[in-house]
């Protein structure tokens, strides 16, 4: 009963680990097999007959029988007097199989011995983990939070397994408390020592693509193709769609009767603005679909240095930069193409152009310097002198006046 008494001891933490009891029992003998080697010098002369249904094990040392005073080896050979205490009729050349409690290895061998299995154990666990949730990157995870950090926050899903969502990887808009479920892909799992690190991402391009998948069955199905997605996490995202079948609208069936189906892939991203636009293999007509709501007036394409001069009327071109320069950047991205804004025509003396025109050549934060003392035109600003710009605002002359530089160009003939 000893070895059944001290196997359950061992075996306790089976349940928390979810390890099932013939794993158990692998990982034991492995590691009694490793404690018989320290004790014994080796362990080809033992036995080890484990039964998992009962959760018991035996081990059997195996000795040839030798005369008195000629043991060499006494891990493999025993004494004829000691082999007849055991059977009074054995004889030399005879094998002697001796059972070995578990208690004869000492105290101290037992507490070895159950802090080797714990570590097998972990790291049995650790290998599982790591394969299971390495066959499902870049597919959609949900999990718990369970405590909030200001770099990092840390969730847990059913199964107690801890996953790491970076302040890097969420959407600028996310606030989290604990006890939220969280949505996101698992981007990757690492290996730090032994202990598999999972990453979570709500800011990748695969987790808005998933998203599709997840609400449009169409997508889902395989009849509609997301040929890319790009985005600027929270804010904005174009997502170019393609159906094999003519009959199928690819973008009104990702978009829904007014935006339905669209609607909630909005609200999980932060209410991130979705363009969803109809692929082509042509690249002007691709540019043209990007750079929607813009209207295009023509487009001038360099194949060879991909890149490509957009020409807009004076009022599109605000909409086809977009705010902060993200709709032709995003545009950009999606067909592959540099793109440079041509505004058709001269203007006019009489005419004025609004200051976030230039929003492709003046950063975003220097146009809202000048809307806070009022000036949100072209014209506004070339009347002003740069040392008064300089003190009503918060810029340097140097800037003030690369930016006069960039607004005279527009008037120029």
């Amino acid at each position: 009963m000893e070895n059944i008494a001290l196997i359950e001891s061992f075996s306790e933490f089976k349940d928390d680990k979810l390890i099932d009891r013939v794993t158990l029992m692998a990982i034991l003998e492995d590691v009694f097999r490793n404690a018989l080697k320290k004790k014994y010098g080796s362990d080809d002369n033992f036995d080890i007959i484990i039964n998992p249904d009962k959760g018991d094990m035996e081990i059997w040392r195996n000795r040839v029988v030798v005369a008195d005073g000629e043991v060499e080896d006494p891990n493999s050979q025993i004494e004829l007097s000691e082999a007849r205490r055991i059977e009074p009729d054995f004889e030399v050349g005879e094998d002697v199989s001796e059972e070995v409690k578990l208690i004869d290895l000492g105290r101290r061998a037992i507490l070895a011995l159950r802090q080797n299995l714990i570590s097998k154990i972990h790291e049995h666990d650790n290998t599982n983990l790591y394969k299971q949730f390495k066959d499902i990157i870049g597919e959609i995870y949900t999990a718990e939070v369970h405590h909030v950090r200001p770099k990092v926050v840390i969730l847990v899903d059913d199964d107690g397994n801890e996953i790491v969502l970076p302040k890097e990887k969420q959407i600028p808009s996310d606030f989290f408390r604990k006890g939220d479920n969280v949505k996101g892909i698992i981007e990757n799992v690492e290996l730090k020592g032994n202990k598999p690190q999972i990453v979570m991402s709500r800011t990748s391009e695969k987790f808005l693509e998933k998203l599709f998948e997840q609400e449009i069955p169409e997508v889902f199905d395989g009849l509609i193709m997301i040929k890319k997605v790009v985005r600027i996490p929270g804010e904005k995202a174009k997502v170019a769609v393609d159906s094999y079948d003519d009959r199928i609208d690819p973008v009104g069936a990702c978009v829904g009767m007014k935006g339905s189906r669209i609607h909630g892939i909005v609200r999980e991203l932060g209410n991130e603005n979705i363009d969803v636009i109809n692929f082509t293999t042509n690249p002007s007509l691709l540019i043209s679909r990007a750079l929607s709501p813009a209207k295009v007036s023509s487009i001038k394409l360099n194949e060879e240095t991909k890149s490509a001069e957009v020409f807009l009327k004076l009022e599109e071109v605000s909409k086809a930069i977009g705010r902060g320069g993200q709709n032709i950047k995003l545009a950009s991205q999606l067909t592959g193409f540099e793109l440079d804004v041509i505004r058709e025509g001269n203007v006019a003396e009489d005419d004025d152009v609004e200051l976030t025109e230039f929003s492709d050549e003046i950063d975003g934060w220097i146009i809202d310097e000048f809307a806070k003392i009022g000036l949100d035109t072209a014209k506004s600003i070339l009347k002003q002198e740069v040392a008064d710009l300089a003190r009503r605002t918060d810029l340097e002359e140097e800037t003030i006046i690369e930016v006069m530089r960039i607004l005279k160009e527009e008037f120029e003939d």
